[in-house]
């Protein structure tokens, strides 16, 4: 099995490509008690260093400390543990280990947000080896909070997207976005 890396904008974080589909669901573990849904998240954790683990369609992006060990030091066993994973055949996540339900209660406003999120905004940051959700939208004031995850998550330039990008591309669209801000 051959895996490749991948920088990310963010320093701090390196995208593992398996060559083959890891997760249908983005998911995130931020801390080893939320790793233990996940056998792979789980072994990461277990490494020197290792602050966060994202699962992509086709990616694991993995975040390091900054005050850690570097990428260098890092690599090699990253890579041992999800070339590990995904010989042995394990399942990605435990029993019990489902992401979220989608919400079908949304309104018309919320549900455009959404669409928009997973049809222009999300494959772009995919490919930066992070992902963005919807969070709220306060209809009174038209304020959109989204969540950063994975490489996206304390990237120096995820605010500049935010206001940039994903602010100005929602209030084209959706008029009643006012502003975009992000949730921690």
């Amino acid at each position: 099995m051959f895996i490749q890396t991948e920088p990310t904008p963010n320093p701090n974080v390196l995208k593992f490509l398996p060559g083959r589909e890891v997760s249908d669901t983005p998911r995130e573990f931020r801390t080893i008690d939320e790793a233990t849904a996940s056998p792979l998240a789980e072994s990461l954790f277990q490494l020197q260093g290792v602050t966060g683990v994202f699962y992509g369609s086709d990616y694991v992006s993995v975040t390091r400390a900054p005050r850690g060990p570097d990428w260098t030091a890092m690599k090699a066993p990253i890579l041992a543990a999800v070339m590990d994973h995904f010989v042995s055949g394990a399942a990605l996540m435990r029993d019990g280990g489902e992401g979220p339900g989608t919400g079908d209660d949304d309104s018309e406003v919320v549900a455009e947000i959404k669409h928009l999120l997973d049809s222009r905004v999300r494959p772009a940051v995919a490919q930066d080896g992070g992902d963005i959700l919807f969070d709220a939208f306060d209809e009174a004031t038209g304020v959109l909070t989204l969540r950063m995850r994975g490489a996206c998550a304390g990237c120096p330039s995820s605010s500049a997207t935010l206001k940039t990008g994903v602010e100005q591309m929602m209030k084209h669209y959706i008029p009643e976005v006012t502003r975009v801000e992000q949730v921690l």
